[in-house]
C-alpha cells in the first residue's frame, strides 16, 4: 500500500511538471540539438533541401518526418555533413588560431590582466575588515597600467593582426567593446538619478520618477523609438538642423562614421536602459537605514566618505544582478541597433559593419546570405561562451548563494 501510494504520488508530481518538460524539450533541447547539427552541414542557398537518407537528417529535419512528406523542399542541392567537419568552425575563427594570431590574442589578454588583477583585489579587500585602498583607486591604477601595458606591446598593432584574422573576432570584440562602453554608463546614469529623487527635499518626486520610467515603459516600441533617434542623426535630422542654427553650415552625416554610429547606438541603448538601474538602484537606496548615515555624520564623515563607504557597498547586492542580466541583454542586442544603423556603416564588400555585433552578423547570415550552417556554427560558440560567462558572472556575484543555503 505504501508503494502504490508512493508511486501515485510520483505519477501526480510527473503529470504537473510534465508541459514543462515538453515545452523545454521542444522549445528548448531540439533547437539546440537541431542548430549544431546544422553547423557540421554545407546547408546554403545551393544547398536547401535535406538529405532524408541520412539517418541524423531524417531525425532532426522536420520536413524529413513522415506528417511532413511530400512537402516542397527546395529545389538546390540536399545539404550533407561537411569534410572536413569542422570547416564552418574554420571558416568563422579564420587564422585566429594561427601563430601570429595567438601571438597578438596573447598581446591583447596580458594588456587586461591589470582588470583582473584589480577585480581580486578589491574582493581581497571586501573581505578585510578596513579596507586599506578605495576600490575606485585600485580600479584607476588598473587603467593605467593596461594603458602603459597597451602601449609597450602595440596593442594597436595587436588588434590590426585580430581584425584581419576573420569575422569571428571582429564581431565579438566589437559586441564585447558595446557591452563594456554601456554598463558603466547605465550605472552611472541610474545611480545619479536615484540619489536625486530619493532626497526628500526634492518636491514632487512621485512625478518626477514616474518620468523617468517612460524611456522604459516604451520598450515595446523599442524600433519605432529607435527610428525617431535615427531621425535625430540623420544628415538633414534634427541634430544637423539646431547645429544649422548654431552657425554649423557643413551637415555631419553622423551614421556614416564609424565611432559616431558606435557612439549613437550606446547613446540610444542608454536612453532606453537607464530606468532599470534607477529603479534598482532607488529601490536598494530605500533600503538602507538612515541610521547608518547619522552615525556617519556624528563620526564627521563627508558626502562622498557616505557615499563611498555606505551607499555603495550596501547597494551593491542589489546592483550585482542587475549588471549580469542587463549586460547579458546588451550582448544580444539587435532591435535597436538594427533600426539605428543596420549594423553599419559598411566597411567593404564581405566584411562586418562597424556595429554589425553578433545577432546582426547572425540575421545577415541568415537572411541576407542563407548561410545557414555558418550562422549554426556562430551560434554554438557564442552559446558556449555566453553559457561559461553566466556561470563565471554566478561564481563572482554570488546570486543564487541565498536560495540554496
Amino acid at each position: 500500500m505504501a508503494n502504490w501510494s508512493g508511486r501515485r504520488k510520483y505519477l501526480t508530481v510527473l503529470l504537473f511538471i510534465a508541459p514543462t518538460i515538453i515545452g523545454i524539450l521542444i522549445f528548448n533541447i531540439y533547437p539546440i540539438i537541431f542548430n549544431t547539427f546544422i553547423s557540421f552541414t554545407n546547408r546554403n542557398q545551393f544547398h536547401p533541401r535535406p538529405d532524408c537518407t541520412i539517418f541524423l537528417t531524417s531525425v532532426l529535419e522536420p520536413s524529413c518526418w513522415p506528417m511532413f512528406e511530400g512537402r516542397q523542399r527546395g529545389v538546390g542541392q540536399a545539404y550533407t555533413i561537411q569534410d572536413p567537419l569542422f570547416q564552418n568552425y574554420a571558416n568563422l575563427l579564420g587564422d585566429l588560431f594561427t601563430n601570429e594570431g595567438l601571438l597578438a590574442l596573447l598581446r591583447l589578454l596580458i594588456a587586461l590582466l591589470p582588470f583582473a588583477a584589480a577585480s581580486q583585489l578589491n574582493r581581497y579587500f571586501d573581505r578585510q575588515l578596513s579596507r586599506p585602498v578605495n576600490s575606485i583607486v585600485v580600479w584607476l591604477a588598473a587603467f593605467v597600467m593596461a594603458v602603459g601595458l597597451g602601449l609597450i606591446l602595440d596593442i594597436r598593432g595587436a588588434y590590426d593582426v585580430l581584425q584581419r584574422s576573420g569575422d569571428f573576432f571582429i564581431v565579438v570584440f566589437r559586441t564585447i567593446l558595446y557591452v563594456a562602453a554601456c554598463m558603466p554608463l547605465f550605472f552611472t546614469v541610474g545611480l545619479v538619478l536615484a540619489l536625486i529623487l530619493n532626497n526628500d527635499y526634492i518636491r514632487g518626486r512621485t512625478f518626477w520618477r514616474a518620468i523617468m520610467i517612460i524611456p522604459w515603459a516604451s520598450s515595446s516600441m523599442a524600433v519605432m523609438m529607435a527610428l525617431i533617434w535615427q531621425f535625430f542623426f540623420r544628415e538633414q535630422g534634427t541634430i544637423n538642423q539646431l547645429l544649422k542654427l548654431l552657425g554649423v553650415e557643413q551637415a555631419i552625416i553622423w551614421l556614416n562614421d564609424p565611432l559616431y554610429a558606435f557612439i549613437i547606438v550606446v547613446l540610444v541603448n542608454l536612453w532606453f536602459s537607464y530606468p532599470f538601474f534607477f529603479t534598482v538602484i532607488l529601490g536598494a537606496l530605500q533600503s538602507i537605514p538612515p541610521e547608518q548615515y547619522e552615525a556617519a555624520e556624528m563620526d564627521g564623515a563627508s558626502y562622498w566618505q557616505q557615499l563611498i563607504y555606505i551607499t555603495l557597498p550596501l547597494i551593491r547586492p542589489a546592483v550585482l544582478p542587475a549588471v549580469v542580466l542587463s549586460s547579458i541583454t546588451t550582448f544580444q542586442m539587435f532591435g535597436t541597433v538594427w533600426a539605428v544603423t543596420r549594423g553599419g556603416p559598411v566597411r567593404g564588400a564581405g566584411t562586418p559593419g562597424a556595429t554589425e555585433f553578433v545577432m546582426i552578423y547572425a540575421y545577415k547570415q541568415v537572411f541576407q546570405f542563407n548561410a545557414y550552417a555558418n550562422a549554426g556554427a556562430f551560434a554554438v560558440i557564442i552559446f558556449i561562451l555566453l553559457f561559461l560567462a553566466t556561470i563565471y558572472s554566478l561564481r563572482v556575484t554570488r546570486i543564487t548563494k541565498g536560495a540554496y543555503e
